[in-house]
């Protein structure tokens, strides 16, 4: 997304902070993102939690993907946007009774099932509808993802997914259970994920899983193996992942049977690149130690800084020089702090960064804001609902 003096004075009708939203990289990156997954039949489910902006979403859709929900209101809004039930996959760790009931009403495709106790209660709730529900079983393969602590979720310290010790327990309720029919295995170990290298020690433990499966006499019909690829934040201007040797991966290490089917849960890879916020400058504070740089956007509308310590690319779109990094001094470049209006220390969304002289008013984007930033955006401090604009 590279920012035009067009764009700065369309910025100028807008009221700042806004989610800015490049539909037409969003289209390229869903079309890089499908024909590579093409070349396999593999099947590619969004995750929903990702950003479901109402026009992001429907040209998901579009693509013939499926969704991937982890919560009820998530099942009901793929319904509502339009996506078939029957492509519709419901994970979460903690699936209430109104949850389920809603989904066994609305025949999804599939649960993915994280205890023992959930698939007991899936079976329990069927029944009293006379429904048989699909489930396949999430196993935690204690597999490394080499990303946060916080967005890893495939190691045995991790609460999700059923451990490789409970699985003959799980064995026994899936064979008493009339109203589950197993369709599957499916895995997840993380989000962010850049070395690729990870997802073949995923692939070995797939492959381990389904054996297991398979001779204690389950048909193992779907290998779902999550999502989780990660984008490149420091360079957003590079901005399609890579699909083709992500993909390549498992086509070569995966052992896919005759019948069986590879499906995907891809969310912030298709997305993330696609929106920047939009803020202006309120206030330059110069001091002995600290520059500060106080913009109109805080941690209520961009969570992550905060919440992940995670980095995003800061750019002041006003002037013609490309925003630095913190690392190295760059010649007429003054490193600032920058941080929100929000009465909480922790509302920094960068320290030390490089930029051309700043001024108020002047525009900054923050960039590679399309994945979990307008989905985590709240009311603290009584902030107004967060805005959004498009490049259609």
């Amino acid at each position: 997304m590279i920012f035009s003096d067009k764009d700065i004075a369309q910025f100028a009708q807008l009221e700042t902070p806004f989610y800015y939203y490049d539909l037409n990289l969003l289209q390229q990156t869903l079309d890089a993102c499908a024909k590579y997954a093409n070349l396999y039949n593999f099947h590619v489910h969004y995750a929903m939690k990702a950003n479901f902006n109402p026009k992001v979403v429907g040209r998901v859709k579009a693509m013939g993907f499926g969704a991937d929900a982890v919560s009820g209101g998530e099942v009901r809004q793929a319904i509502d946007l339009g996506f078939p039930a029957g492509q519709i996959v419901f994970a979460g760790v903690g699936k209430s009774d109104k949850e389920i009931n809603y989904a066994l009403d609305q025949d999804i495709f599939c649960f993915n099932v994280e205890s023992i106790q959930e698939l007991e209660v899936i079976n329990d709730l069927a029944a009293k509808k006379g429904k048989v529900a699909k489930v396949a079983i999430r196993i935690n393969p204690n597999v490394d993802a080499h990303t946060h602590q916080n967005i890893t979720t495939g190691l045995d310290e991790n609460k999700f997914g059923i451990n490789s010790w409970d699985l003959p327990d799980c064995a026994t309720v899936l064979k008493q259970s009339e109203n589950l029919q197993f369709i599957g295995i499916h895995f997840h170990i993380g989000s962010q994920i850049t070395n690729l290298d990870v997802y073949k020690n995923l692939c070995v433990r797939v492959n381990e899983f389904a054996a297991w499966f398979t001779e204690r006499g389950f048909a193992v019909k779907v290998l779902n193996v999550g999502g989780g690829l990660g984008i490149d934040y420091h360079s957003p201007d590079q901005q399609i992942p890579d699909f083709e040797n992500y993909f390549k991966i498992f086509n070569e290490f995966l052992n896919v049977g005759h019948g069986q089917e590879v499906h995907f849960e891809l969310g912030r890879a298709l997305v993330g690149q696609s929106a920047s916020v939009i803020s202006q400058v309120l206030y330059v504070k110069n001091g002995k130690k600290k520059n500060f740089i106080v913009l109109d956007v805080g941690m209520t509308e961009l969570m992550r800084p905060a919440l992940y310590q995670a980095y995003h690319k800061i750019q002041n779109i006003s002037k013609s020089a490309t925003a630095g990094d913190a690392a190295g001094a760059v010649e007429g470049f003054t490193k600032y702090d920058v941080v929100g209006p929000i009465c909480e220390s922790t509302d920094c969304f960068g320290k030390e960064v490089e930029l051309p002289e700043t001024f108020r008013g002047d525009y900054i984007a923050i960039r590679s804001t399309g994945a979990y930033g307008e989905v985590m955006a709240s009311n603290y401090n009584l902030r107004e609902d967060v805005r959004v604009a498009f490049i259609e």
